[in-house]
């Protein structure tokens, strides 16, 4: 049982910055994907966990809207909302929000596990955003199952125009796992992204666990299929590749991508 939660907790830092890069909403939790882990079924759940890629949420298309809700593959929802609370001259401060993975009590019965918390992940802080495209943020997120994240991140906006953006993103997240014999650990990494007129884009991303010696790589690109003012469809795709001397740890170049629909609101 404790290989197994330790194996859990690699993957949990594989994903610590799946989501890193969020232009135009600079910065906001990065969103974790491990969904349809059921309570008591969580072993079985992990292993057939697909992860998504050290790339961008893409949850970008900034309007007057609070918040937004996307789509997974799996049928599991995500949930933004950025409320602000004070404004300046060319900054404006936060309350930020996120669940992702959120599922149906149908939807784990459907895949014959019993209902869990109905969400993968949940948390909130403060964002800081800069009109020149810079950005800080505090958050933090609890996991069901693993434990708790604090996380810091920043962005800083290289080029933004209506027609290029080029950004450099890095964080930092404290993870402190609910399971025994687990020693609290940090994962960082950082990564650049850029897109041309909200259309199609690219990043490169890397995030390090030293307690798991893993390191994490990607190479993704975003193309935006179809846009108005209150929702967007955009094909993510990319590959991705781990590096770690525990064999168990260690996955070559492999494709990742999917449709996302996210509606604003």
């Amino acid at each position: 049982m404790f290989t197994v939660h330790l194996f859990a907790l690699a993957i949990l830092a594989t994903a610590q910055a799946r989501y890193i890069v969020l232009r135009d909403l600079k910065i906001q939790p990065y969103v974790i994907d491990v969904a349809n882990l059921a309570q008591d079924e969580f072993e079985d759940a992990l292993s057939e966990q697909t992860f998504e890629s050290v790339h961008p949420g893409y949850l970008n298309r900034v309007r007057r809207q609070l918040g937004s809700m996307s789509t997974n593959p799996d049928g599991s929802a995500n949930l933004n909302l950025k409320v602000p609370i004070a404004r300046g001259e060319s900054n404006v401060l936060s309350a930020i929000g996120s669940a992702s993975g959120i599922q149906s009590a149908n939807a784990f019965r459907a895949a014959g596990v019993k209902p869990g918390p109905g969400y993968s992940a949940a948390g909130g802080g403060l964002a800081l955003d800069n009109i020149n495209g810079h950005g800080l943020s505090v958050t933090g997120q609890h996991i069901p199952g693993l434990g708790n994240q604090a996380t810091a991140a920043g962005r800083l906006g290289l080029i933004n125009t209506p027609d290029h953006k080029l950004g450099a993103n890095a964080f930092v997240t404290r993870t402190m796992p609910n399971i025994p014999n687990l020693p609290n650990f940090n994962t960082h990494g950082g990564s650049v992204d850029y897109t041309f007129k909200d259309k199609i884009g690219g990043s490169l991303g890397m995030a390090h666990t030293d307690l798991f010696k893993k390191t994490d790589y990607s190479a993704m690109g975003n193309l935006n299929l179809f846009r108005n003012p209150s929702s967007s469809l955009d094909l993510n795709a990319g590959w991705t590749k781990s590096r770690s001397p525990i064999p168990a740890f260690n996955h070559n170049w492999a494709p990742q991508g999917g449709l996302t629909f996210t509606k604003y609101f």
